[in-house]
């Protein structure tokens, strides 16, 4: 990187949170606009729920592939292009005449998301100190955590009064505001780092480190997604609220998850495996204790705000993990643990809704998604005993953990 790595968090940290703010909103806004689109497009609910999916599957091929076509480029400048691939994009949703042309203008934003969050991070833990990495990433995670306390209930909002294709020119403009604070704000210079060929990169891609890292990440992710796919039902129809008060809870979530996310890069910074088993444990417990909460008005409130700081405590210390186990492949890895952290919303929201039609019901949710983070932890046990023996053989004789 040009700049020199200091224990200030720099003006480009926010930079980044400016992009991730309206990757963010883009991401997740459509859920609430789902409604007036499938009215407008004359299309069923459940089509334009396909949206959503879209998006992810978007996300989770676009990523890696992305990373690896622009790896040979000056990350200020993938930056700077990426945003304008996701500005385009909404602007295709924006003027799109039917249902098909919207699919595929949110495919081809999606395509921005994955490899600008995995990039991102390699150059926010560039712009800091060794031991402020993880504060660093959870910065710019930050700019995804206000999207989903602010800027989604704002789009939802503009599509309510004016119109859902209004919501998306709005995302577009935060889109060009994010392209001149990264080109204005992000340093120039050898930031594109050591050169490395594709078959390499698929070799440290390959290693079982960095292999484990991601399946923690979708498992650990997908116990979120479990429950909060599922959160208005369960708020309405277990816990017996009116819909006018789901709204002012997720608020909560929301403040929970910016929480977190800051508390998982500090955590993270001091000690990484002490923080991703800690914060995985924290997960589990919440997610569990929830079960007997969902009855009580007050406690449930209290429950969502928990789970809003242990779900993206897990952040920092999931992605920093990849980064610190995929050697030369840091933005490949890194873009590939933003596409686990779809693949996971996508297994979470699939397996709570087989429990809701075929098993127990909305109020088994919790439970059963503590079982599915608890198997994310077994992986990262796992992978600490695995790096532990590898520590304990011959000097030479295995790579370094790195952690």
């Amino acid at each position: 990187m040009a700049a020199n790595p200091s224990r200030s968090m720099p003006l480009a940290l926010y930079a980044l949170a400016a992009g991730a703010f309206g990757i963010g909103t883009t991401e997740f806004v459509i859920m609430g606009l789902l409604i007036q689109v499938a009215a407008d497009l004359k299309v069923t609910i459940a089509t334009a729920g396909l949206l959503i999916s879209g998006y992810a599957l978007g996300v989770f091929v676009g990523a890696p592939v992305l990373t690896v076509a622009t790896s040979r480029l000056p990350r200020k400048a993938v930056l700077i292009g990426l945003m304008a691939i996701f500005t385009l994009g909404n602007v295709c949703c924006a003027i799109a005449p039917n249902y098909a042309v919207l699919l595929l203008a949110r495919v081809i934003t999606s395509l921005a998301h994955g490899t600008f969050f995995g990039v991102g991070s390699v150059v926010a833990t560039g712009l800091v100190a060794a031991d402020r990495r993880a504060s660093a990433i959870s910065v710019m995670f930050t700019g995804l955590t206000i999207a989903t306390l602010l800027g989604v209930p704002a789009g939802a909002w503009l599509g309510l009064h004016f119109g859902w294709r209004s919501t998306f020119w709005a995302v577009a403009a935060i889109g060009i505001a994010a392209m001149v604070v990264i080109a204005a704000l992000v340093p120039a210079g050898h930031e594109h780092g050591k050169r490395i060929a594709v078959r390499d990169e698929m070799r440290a891609i390959g290693n079982p480190s960095v292999l484990l890292g991601l399946l923690m990440t979708v498992l650990g992710f997908a116990g979120v997604f479990t429950v909060f796919t599922y959160i208005q039902p369960i708020l309405t129809e277990v816990t017996g609220f009116a819909q006018s008060a789901v709204s002012p809870i997720l608020l909560v979530f929301g403040v929970g998850l910016i929480a977190g996310n800051l508390l998982g890069g500090k955590l993270a910074d001091r000690h990484l495996v002490r923080a991703l088993l800690l914060t995985l444990v924290a997960l589990i417990m919440v997610l569990g204790a929830m079960t007997f909460a969902l009855h009580s008005k007050v406690l449930v409130v209290l429950f969502v705000g928990l789970l809003g700081i242990a779900a993206f405590a897990t952040v920092p210390p999931l992605q920093l993990w990849v980064l610190h186990k995929a050697d030369d492949a840091k933005s490949l890895a890194s873009s590939l643990n933003i596409g686990a952290f779809n693949l996971g919303n996508a297994l979470g929201a699939w397996l709570g809704g087989v429990v809701v039609a075929r098993g127990p019901g909305l109020g088994a949710l919790t439970w059963v998604a503590a079982l599915i983070t608890f198997s994310g932890l077994l992986i990262a046990l796992w992978a600490r005993q695995r790096d532990a023996n590898l520590q304990r053989l011959p000097a030479g004789a295995c790579p370094s953990s790195g952690v």
